[in-house]
């Protein structure tokens, strides 16, 4: 069992300052996630409007990719 050591007042005031910051900092990453999806489903679902396959793009893209590895 690990040992509980006191720590100063200093050194507990600095983690849960830290503790605070970062979770604000991973609150607002999520929040411009959220954004970028919003956004990305905004271009995909024009680019549908417009008539282009997605999923075909991806498979040829895909199969591009396989091609130039197996060059290598």
């Amino acid at each position: 069992m690990a040992k509980k050591t006191e720590g100063s007042p200093e050194q507990v005031g600095f983690h849960k300052g830290a503790l605070t910051t970062l979770a604000k900092e991973r609150q607002e990453l999520g929040r411009l996630l959220a954004i970028v999806e919003q956004l990305m489903q905004m271009h995909v679902k024009a680019l549908k409007d417009l008539g282009v396959d997605l999923e075909a793009e991806a498979k040829k893209a895909a199969s591009k990719k396989a091609l130039e590895e197996k060059v290598k």
